[in-house]
């Protein structure tokens, strides 16, 4: 299960940006951080002040191991009007907390643990530890496949409460969602306009920005065949990357291979046109481009499972899988690769 939040008293190893050598966005001490926030992509830093925690205004990019600026712009995520602009009034309760721990309780602003422990994805335990039966704990597995994947939804996507504020708070989580709920009683996803780009989506609807991969999925095919999140990835941990079942392409084939009616037909050479071997044989290359955005030059995967056409990206300035690899090359070049590839029709790809 995710452990984003860390205490570097109890785990001294937790922070890892550079605060060896002085930077003038770096105003915080190590001796100052209270928790850290992430380590793949990216790592901020929370303090305490009162009963409340904040974000300081830097953030380590991991991949590139530099300090950017932490601060959320004034029209880019809804709530930002509703807040100061002084980080130092932008409490992580409200505007984080909520997916970073389970039972955030907005009255005391207490937390039964942080990160994801069993009953954010559960429900409440206790009755379970009193009574050890199915009947008594919620299991995703025997949800139908909306309330499934509604369990992931409710932090990975972005979107506003149906009611805010709350007691004149404005949350940035679904404050009330409990696991076999319905999560659009109380969650709206961000609403996309096509073919405008926004600060959350790209102009066909894409997610723009990182934490939104169930407002991608529930438009994808996949979603609505019924796939659940839980098909690709095991919540509990593997040692595969992002926790999927299976390593790499093996997810994708276990249902898309040439065998099965999903397909493709034939070889893998035959349908990306790359060598079996290569980057531009994986699946998720094409299928799932790394395009919503997320620190500096860094963009995590899009989960429409669809092929963005670099037709897509000269109308709509989408990026495209093609030219993203292929970074020396124009979207032309690859429209006219395209139209020559033997399995692929040029009316879908390229027109």
């Amino acid at each position: 299960m995710a452990n984003v939040i860390r205490d570097p008293a109890k785990h001294p190893d937790a922070i890892i940006g550079d605060f060896s050598t002085p930077n003038p966005l770096v105003t915080f001490r190590k001796e100052d951080i209270a928790f850290t926030y992430g380590s793949k992509w990216k790592q901020r830093y929370f303090t305490r002040r009162g009963d409340d925690y904040y974000v300081f205004p830097a953030q380590w990019d991991v991949r590139n191991k530099t300090w950017r600026r932490y601060f959320v712009e004034p029209g880019t995520d809804w709530w930002v009007e509703h807040y100061p602009a002084d980080q130092m009034q932008r409490p992580t309760g409200p505007l984080c907390d909520g997916c970073h721990s389970v039972n955030y309780n907005i009255k005391t602003k207490t937390v039964t643990e942080w990160n994801v422990g069993c009953e954010k994805c559960h429900g409440a335990g206790s009755l379970h530890v009193e009574f050890p039966v199915a009947s008594t704990i919620v299991n995703p597995a025997k949800l139908d496949a909306v309330r499934a994947d509604d369990v992931c939804i409710q932090c990975h996507s972005q979107g506003q409460p149906r009611t805010k504020p709350l007691d004149g708070v404005y949350y940035d989580w679904p404050v009330g969602y409990q696991p076999g709920d319905r999560l659009s009683d109380v969650w709206m996803l961000e609403e996309h306009h096509l073919g405008q780009e926004t600060f959350t989506h790209w102009p066909d609807g894409t997610a723009h920005k990182n934490r939104m991969q169930g407002n991608d999925y529930v438009q994808s095919q996949m979603s609505v065949k019924g796939v659940r999140c839980s098909a690709c990835h095991d919540v509990h941990g593997t040692a595969n990357e992002a926790d999927l079942r299976l390593p790499g392409d093996a997810v994708c084939l276990q249902c898309h291979g040439p065998q099965r009616r999903p397909g493709p037909p034939g070889t893998i050479e035959q349908h990306t046109q790359h060598a079996a071997t290569s980057t531009g044989s994986r699946c998720v290359a094409c299928h799932m481009p790394e395009i919503a955005r997320t620190v500096g030059n860094v963009s995590v995967r899009s989960h429409t499972f669809k092929f963005i056409s670099p037709v897509t990206t000269k109308r709509l300035g989408v990026p495209n899988a093609c030219t993203s690899c292929h970074a020396d090359r124009m979207p032309d070049w690859a429209i006219d690769a395209l139209k020559r590839w033997p399995t692929a029709s040029p009316w879908r790809v390229a027109e």
